[in-house]
């Protein structure tokens, strides 16, 4: 390959340059990157947490070169081991494994009707590990690849959630100890706790696995904990919830004026989707940070409301929408209407799908915060050698090629994954559902 050096000043002269540097010769594209294709797509499922997970692996004609990609939809796992292993696989063999952008629209509009679940999942699980390849095939982590490193590492937010007050404000006080300066609260989980029996139970009506919420106990206390909490534990933490878009508009808007004196960091989920013509009057009537788009499935659903600045983080769950390819697309669009990230990363999503979380992170101007806060198990590494570390409220990604996180097949077999048709089914008194 011919190369240039550019001329000194002894050069110039006649005399040799003691001091330049020979001139780097890059090896020709032809060496570095000669075509790959897709030899096999297949579905590894697996729950070594508890939480169904599943991970698309893509082999290739080069020997030993493969990548992992999420592709979890825990409550609706095995339709989507179906499309991968009856529908993607076909699709993918003998395609390039280079053209990750091509192969993203080639997928999303193969089917005609889109923004499906469980196809983005799979899509997601596709994506990711095409980003996974072209990292290994280029020898770097795959942030190198979106543009490098934007921070040293990525901040977290906690989880303190209990049964009472006192139990939050101590488990609040735990994870600062620990280093992190982000921590959602919730009493009891999502829709607080409940003061007495809902009458649909007593009634025999609903399913015996359905849950429930007291709405109007929820709003009184939601309030109550901020003011423990900051009363406790001072203004050196960052503040969150998540309202989880069970609550009456008219009511949200009443509950987050009473919580700005609490500058909370962000209010998360307060409008169902089916209620997203509120937005505008929520976000006139107060100054409380929200943080949406958990059930968005496609990356247009986030435009008008970035344009209109109807919210301040985005709450993208990156499997839902397809991977890392719209979730960057979804971040550069934030950064024009400074809206920034906050990716949902929960225990139901495999650590190959919080390590390319983590990448992202780790390479937009415009992060925001992180959703994590826990460690993985015994069982998760090994099933999962390389999860990313979490340390002083900080995740890590390994250094290495590629997304960082490889799957022991033998040990991911040894916990095999169960049917979550249900779960979601939240109920009012006299046992109307609540969505979502």
């Amino acid at each position: 390959m011919k190369t240039v050096a550019l001329g000194s000043a002894a050069g110039l002269m006649g005399l040799p340059d003691l001091n330049a540097a020979a001139p780097y010769e890059a090896p020709s594209y032809a060496q570095a990157m000669a075509p790959v294709k897709i030899k096999s797509v297949k579905a590894i499922s697996t729950a070594p947490a508890g939480s169904n997970l599943i991970v698309v692996k893509v082999e290739t004609t080069e020997p030993g070169l493969y990548g992992l990609g999420c592709a979890t939809f825990t409550q609706r796992a095995f339709p989507v081991v179906t499309a991968i292993e009856k529908y993607m696989n076909e699709f993918c063999v003998g395609r390039d494994a280079d053209n990750i952008e091509d192969m993203w629209q080639a997928f999303y509009v193969s089917s005609y009707w889109r923004n499906g679940p469980v196809l983005n999942n799979a899509l997601s699980g596709l994506d990711q590990a095409l980003w996974d390849i072209k990292g290994k095939r280029a020898g770097m982590p795959v942030y190198q690849l979106l543009g490098g490193k934007s921070r040293f590492a990525v901040p977290l937010y906690a989880h303190a959630s209990g049964r009472s007050i006192e139990e939050v404000v101590e488990n609040v006080k735990r994870y600062m100890g620990q280093g992190f300066k982000h921590v959602r609260i919730q009493l009891g989980g999502y829709g607080g706790i409940a003061q007495a029996t809902p009458d649909f139970r007593a009634a025999g009506f609903g399913g015996e696995r359905d849950g429930f919420i007291d709405e109007y106990a929820y709003l009184s206390t939601v309030p109550k904990l901020f003011e423990a909490v900051r009363k406790a534990c001072g203004e050196e933490v960052e503040l969150l919830h998540d309202i989880h878009e069970r609550n009456q508009p008219i009511d949200v808007i009443h509950l987050c004026r009473k919580l700005e004196q609490y500058r909370p960091f962000f209010i998360e989920d307060p409008l169902s989707p089916e209620n997203t013509h509120w937005w505008k009057q929520l976000r006139e009537s107060t100054t409380v940070p929200f943080a949406m788009g958990e059930l968005f499935n496609n990356i247009n659903e986030f435009v008008e409301p970035m344009v209109k600045h109807y919210f301040d983080f985005i709450r993208v769950h990156i499997s839902q929408i397809g991977g890392i390819t719209p979730a960057m697309k979804v971040a550069r669009l934030g950064e024009w209407f400074n809206v920034r990230t906050a990716w949902h990363g929960p225990g139901d999503v495999s650590p190959v799908g919080h390590a390319a979380n983590a990448h992202i992170d780790l390479a937009v101007w415009n992060f925001g915060i992180q959703e994590g806060g826990y460690f993985f198990t015994d069982n998760e590494k090994a099933v999962f050698p390389g999860c990313p570390t979490c340390k002083d409220g900080y995740l890590y990604v390994n250094e290495v090629p590629g997304l960082g996180v490889d799957i022991d097949e033998k040990e991911a077999a040894k916990f095999p994954i169960h049917n979550r048709a249900g779960g979601w089914t939240i109920r009012k008194y006299d046992g109307t559902i609540i969505r979502p």
